[in-house]
């Protein structure tokens, strides 16, 4: 009997006995202003151990649903194995969960954000400036709790060891395990939980993925979804230096350098002049928009003592360096519950190539990986991919079992991004699906135009210039004139490119000024040519956007307005059409979306 106990006992986790004995000890809740932020003065011993917590208010933004929040310090474990002190959010919809069995919870691991201890998403939070809060806001729609860890080093005083894929992971699998400590959360430590992480993020959720079977074996975890992962870090250390997205790489440098100082930290002090160390300090106070446009194609070697004679290969070609740098690398553990993989086809930052050899390894591991291409560049694939994300989620919470893509024949696709190195932040939106809508003023009509319309632009970020192109095919459409509608045909052709001025700001919002002329002729009545019954003017459609840049993504980049259509000459009846449609005050709305992503 008492052999048969210790066994029983053997085989239960450590790391669920040690919560269960945590679980006794009541996490005090923490002070109300920034020195809930303090680094603790002692840990509890255990990782997922709730070191205090306080009730906070999240701003989301427009069309988020009500929650309540907490803020919480957290016991985890560094990459070294080291145990740290880690904040996070954990947000939990107000209503009630309405599907089967208790609330589940999505761990969403958050992409860059900046190495400033400001740009941590818990603060971020405060002040309704966080640039994923679109994907949040849509799980909480979904019903789900929203956990969201700062990832260590966003403490005061502390520095940020951003890319340090396993104290990531480790961070994210812990504030789970803390969150079941605050007082009726609304879900318990066997509730089903999903990952989901894009881009830094990605990085985190594939390092969670990894090794929770080790480290964390007694979470429900259901399904995970990352993508744009920066999976092979010489990979996308050489496409980030001198790239526009050299921010990544330099912020890289200084979070590896703060986890692993006996090797990154130490030989980038040996091989850094000082104005490479202070542009470094410049960065280490910047959140990640500011920084990325500060820092465009930078290079490593800019950094060090001898420019001139060190390349990217010397620096990271450091033996001890080295290591540590291949250490980061993912898709050497098979991941036992199914995967959602995805990626940008015009990934300007993150090399498309070495994603797809991240899933071929996760696939020759046995991993279920469902894999899909969506069209877009980084930033952009971030949003779009959220309503597949959340479908594929569901149905990993449903139980319902998971596609895959390992068997596909396909070959892999060619990158399509078009921001060479050394050159401006350019972003193509090529043949983008254009859903437009005028209201006529005086016949108090909607008038659609087809679906099949679409709009392309060349956005140049570092001229903050933007040239478009807008294609509408000739189509009809019932119009009613004293309440008998009246089939009416219409052609809708730009005068010329749309041009404008595009910005984005250092607290992540999207700002799009510019116009398009459009010329538009009625081209019959009743389906029956009558001329070109044709406005003597090109109307002028201004085109103003203000809005976060997770829009650009997710098919809220809506251009709304008003305008002035002139008088309809060149047709018989060009007096009553100009009578019946002329004037100001006719309203528009213009929303662009980026074409489905394809399986791969």
């Amino acid at each position: 009997m008492i052999n048969t106990f210790r066994k029983s006992v053997l085989t239960v986790p450590l790391a669920a006995i040690a919560l269960a004995v945590s679980s006794a000890y009541a996490a005090p809740v923490g002070p109300s202003d920034s020195s809930f932020y303090n680094v603790p003065a002692s840990l509890p011993g255990q990782p997922g151990a709730l070191i205090q917590y306080r009730p906070t208010t999240v701003n989301l933004g427009t069309g988020a649903p009500a929650t309540t929040a907490f803020n919480a310090i957290y016991q985890s474990t560094d990459s070294l194995g080291k145990p740290n002190a880690v904040s996070g959010t954990v947000i939990v919809p107000t209503a009630a969960w309405t599907g089967a069995g208790s609330r589940p919870v999505m761990i969403y691991a958050i992409g860059t954000h900046g190495l400033a201890s400001s740009c941590a998403p818990s603060r971020q939070f405060e002040v309704g400036k966080d640039y994923e809060a679109a994907n949040m806001v849509a799980a909480l729609k979904a019903g789900y709790a929203v956990l969201v860890s700062d990832y260590a080093g966003y403490l005061n005083g502390q520095q940020s060891t951003y890319l340090s894929g396993k104290s990531q992971g480790q961070a994210v699998l812990d504030l789970f395990r803390a969150a079941t400590s605050i007082p009726s959360v609304g879900f318990t430590a066997s509730s089903k939980l999903g990952i989901w992480g894009y881009s830094q993020g990605g990085q985190t959720a594939a390092w969670a993925a990894e090794i929770m079977s080790t480290y964390a074996p007694e979470l429900n975890v259901v399904g995970v979804a990352a993508g744009g992962i920066p999976g092979d870090f010489n990979r996308v250390a050489h496409n980030l230096d001198g790239n526009i997205g050299f921010a990544f790489l330099a912020s890289s440098v200084s979070g590896l350098g703060v986890q692993y100082p006996n090797t990154i930290g130490r030989n980038f002090n040996l091989l850094a002049s000082a104005s490479g160390k202070a542009e470094m300090t410049k960065l280490q106070g910047e959140c990640v928009f500011q920084a990325l446009f500060e820092h465009e194609n930078q290079t490593l070697s800019q950094y060090t003592n001898d420019p001139a004679n060190t390349s990217l290969d010397d620096i990271l070609g450091v033996p001890a360096v080295a290591q540590t740098l291949s250490d980061q690398g993912l898709g050497n553990n098979k991941i036992n519950v199914p995967l959602y993989q995805f990626h940008g086809q015009a990934d300007e930052f993150i090399p498309l190539d070495q994603e797809m050899a991240l899933k071929k390894k996760y696939c020759a591991l046995g991993t279920t990986v469902a894999f899909d291409l969506y069209p877009s560049e980084h930033i952009a694939t971030m949003t779009q991919a959220a309503p597949k994300v959340l479908s594929w989620m569901a149905d990993r919470f449903a139980g319902t079992a998971a596609p895959s893509t390992c068997s596909t024949t396909k070959a892999d696709p060619t990158p399509t991004n078009a921001t060479p190195n050394g050159g401006d932040f350019i972003v193509k939106m090529d043949k983008w699906k254009l859903a437009s809508n005028v209201h006529l003023r005086t016949l108090m009509q909607d008038f659609p135009e087809p679906d099949t319309s679409t709009f392309s632009a060349t956005v140049n970020l570092t001229k903050q210039q933007i040239v478009g192109q807008v294609s509408i095919p000739n189509f009809a459409y019932p119009v009613k004139i004293v309440g008998i509608p009246f089939s009416t045909g219409m052609s809708i052709v730009p005068a010329a490119d749309m041009t404008g001025t595009v910005n984005l700001d250092n607290d992540g919002i999207l700002h799009v000024h510019g116009s398009v002329p459009m010329n538009i002729t009625i081209t019959s009545l009743l389906g029956i040519p009558f001329g070109q019954c044709k406005m003597v003017t090109p109307v002028v459609f201004p085109l103003d956007f203000d809005g976060p840049i997770a829009s650009f993504g997710n098919g809220n980049l809506i251009f709304k307005g008003t305008t002035t259509f002139p008088q309809i000459k060149g047709c018989f009846i060009s007096g009553i059409l100009t009578a019946l449609v002329s004037g100001s005050g006719q309203q528009f709305t213009f929303t662009i979306t980026p074409p489905a992503p394809v399986d791969n």
